[in-house]
């Protein structure tokens, strides 16, 4: 049994607002609560022409206004670009408006650019002591007291890379890895080694008596093996623009994307993004998310799946829940 849950980072569409983007966020999580799915992420970006998810907290109030019943999450708040006492704050007041349903991710990315990190006031943090520090505000151990009182503790998570495994295992916390440690698409070994290590050397806490493992990535599913493939190339196509001219765009239609010029290196990155996602029929993606799950251990699938056309991914979305939504556990 697996949980399963979405991220969506409310990405633009080109020749669309940035109100519209959010407004399809919420949406999304009101059709995934119907569906089945068990938790709904959101994400921090701050200054990305392509992304207007930059509140989590604030997109989250409205989410929680719109749903009754599916968790919702950041996946996840930048803790460098804030003080503990101000996400205790926050999400004790997302608590209230969503008791027992509320999940805070944590993260430790920079700014997306030297202006932005500049803007944020970002410099050295400890990520290992500012989640100390959150801890001790919604357990009532800080000499501050936190109002308005939490609805119970919010579970924590930690976004982790290789050294984020061991801040979560240290703290007993569980975590939520993707990209290169997952291995699709590319040598699996290494990501399995650190997955290994987290669970070694994980401390009992509280919160988590045992190590917990959610996997994130890009799933598309479409009636065939070409359109799911045509249906990564948005996102692909951004992530190569991005690592090229320093600009992360909002999503084009795939017909833009078959006409622009390209150069080698950004045929490279364009191809090692859709090699990194899984992608086909349903029942191409439901053999390979099944090896994925088993090879990692993971007790949660984040399918943070995002393209163009609204309606295809919809339709995709749904597809997933009809998939793995029999097999998801009510576990948080």
């Amino acid at each position: 049994m697996i949980t399963l849950s979405l991220l969506d980072r409310s990405r633009i569409r080109a020749g669309e607002t940035d109100a519209a983007a959010l407004r399809a966020t919420v949406e999304r999580a009101k059709r995934a609560e119907k569906e089945g799915y068990r938790r709904f992420w959101v994400a921090e970006h701050h200054g990305v022409p392509g992304v207007a998810g930059a509140a989590p907290a604030v997109l989250l109030a409205a989410i929680a206004g719109a749903t009754a019943r599916i968790r919702i999450g950041s996946a996840g708040v930048m803790l460098p670009h804030h003080q503990p006492i101000v996400v205790a704050e926050q999400f004790a007041t997302l608590s209230a408006f969503a008791p027992g349903r509320v999940d805070v991710g944590l993260g430790r990315s920079p700014g997306f650019t030297p202006p932005v990190r500049r803007a944020l006031r970002q410099g050295d943090h400890d990520f290992a002591a500012g989640i100390a520090e959150l801890q001790t505000f919604f357990s009532g151990t800080s000499e501050v007291t936190l109002h308005p009182q939490p609805d119970g503790d919010p579970p924590l998570f930690v976004l982790a890379t290789g050294a984020g495994l061991q801040v979560a295992a240290e703290a007993g916390l569980p975590v939520i890895v993707g990209g290169p440690l997952l291995g699709v698409g590319g040598d699996p070994g290494p990501g399995l080694d650190a997955l290994a290590a987290y669970r070694k050397e994980f401390r009992p806490s509280a919160q988590q008596p045992e190590p917990r493992v959610a996997i994130s990535l890009d799933v598309l599913v479409a009636d065939t093996a070409a359109e799911a493939a045509e249906l990564i190339l948005p996102e692909a196509w951004a992530m190569a623009q991005s690592r090229t001219t320093g600009v992360f765009p909002p999503l084009e239609p795939v017909s833009a994307i078959r006409a622009a010029a390209r150069t080698p290196r950004q045929q490279q990155y364009l191809d090692q993004t859709a090699a990194a996602a899984i992608t086909g029929t349903a029942a191409a993606v439901e053999s390979r998310l099944t090896e994925l799950l088993e090879r990692t251990g993971a007790a949660e699938l984040v399918a943070a799946s995002s393209t163009y056309d609204r309606a295809a991914l919809t339709a995709s979305d749904a597809a997933l829940a009809a998939l793995f939504g029999r097999r998801s556990t009510g576990e948080a």
